[in-house]
C-alpha cells in the first residue's frame, strides 16, 4: 500500500498583520519534525505544499533535515480556506449575535477564547450551506478542490508511494470528512485539535483510502517542552 502524510504547517503568526509567515516557534517545531523523521528514515516519492508562505515554509525547513527529497511541488488544492474573507462575510450576522466581535477579533491575540468561540460560530454557519455569500468560497466548494488534489496525487502514484502533503487544519479537516465519512461539523471538532507540524496517516490502494493515523505530534512530545505544542 501507498502513504500519504498530511502535514500540518509550524505556528504562524497568530494576532499579527500577516499570519502567513511562520514564527520562530513554527521553524523549531517544522525542524524537530525534519529530525524525528530522519531519525526514523522516513524519505518520500513525493512532496507537496499548498500555495501559502507557512506552509511552503514548513515544507522546506522540514525537508532540510531529512537530506535529499523530491523537489517541493505547489498545488493550490491544499491551501486553506480563507478564513478571514469567510469572517468578514458572516460579520453583519455574528455582530447580532456579539456586539463586541469587532473588539475581539481586532484584538485576537489579547482575546484567544473568545475569538474561537467566534470563530467557531462563523464556522459553523460557513459549513451548514444554509447562508451563503456572494463571492465567498462554499464549504462544499472548498471540499471540492481539497477532492480535486487528493484524486489528482492518487492518479499519479506509485502503489509504495510515500507522499507528504504540507497543508493546514482545514485542508486535513475536508480530507477527513471524504474519507471517513463523518459530518463536517464533527470533522471540524477534530480540526481544533490538529497540532501544528502534526502527522495525519492515509493509507490508499488505488482509489481506496483509509485513515491509518491521526493528529500525532510524538515530535514534539519527545522535546518535553510543552511550549511546542501548539494549535495556530
Amino acid at each position: 500500500m501507498g502513504s500519504i502524510y498530511l502535514i500540518r504547517h509550524g505556528q504562524a503568526s497568530f494576532g499579527a498583520e500577516n499570519y502567513d509567515v511562520l514564527s520562530p516557534l513554527g521553524y523549531r517545531q517544522s525542524e524537530a519534525l525534519g529530525d524525528y523523521l530522519a531519525q526514523l528514515d522516513v524519505s518520500f516519492d513525493r512532496c507537496l505544499s499548498g500555495e501559502l508562505e507557512r506552509q511552503q515554509n514548513t515544507a522546506r525547513t522540514t525537508l532540510a533535515r531529512l537530506g535529499a527529497q523530491p523537489e517541493l511541488e505547489v498545488d493550490a488544492a491544499f491551501n486553506e480556506f480563507h478564513a478571514d474573507a469567510v469572517i468578514r462575510a458572516h460579520l453583519p450576522d455574528l455582530l447580532q449575535v456579539e456586539p463586541n466581535a469587532m473588539h475581539i477579533l481586532r484584538n485576537a491575540a489579547d482575546h484567544r477564547a473568545d475569538f474561537q468561540r467566534l470563530f467557531t460560530h462563523v464556522v459553523h454557519r460557513w459549513i451548514s450551506g444554509e447562508h451563503e455569500k456572494d463571492d465567498l468560497e462554499s464549504w462544499q466548494h472548498f471540499l471540492d478542490r481539497v477532492r480535486g488534489g487528493l484524486e489528482r496525487v492518487l492518479d499519479q502514484a506509485g502503489k509504495r508511494d510515500r507522499i507528504a502533503i504540507f497543508t493546514s487544519g482545514g485542508t486535513i479537516t475536508a480530507l477527513l470528512q471524504l474519507i471517513i465519512g463523518v459530518p463536517p461539523i464533527k470533522a471540524f471538532e477534530m480540526n481544533w485539535q490538529i497540532v501544528n507540524t502534526s502527522l495525519s496517516l492515509l493509507k490508499f490502494r488505488d482509489r481506496d483510502v483509509a485513515l491509518a493515523s491521526f493528529n500525532s505530534h510524538a515530535h514534539l512530545q519527545l522535546l518535553k517542552n510543552p511550549e511546542l505544542v501548539t494549535h495556530r
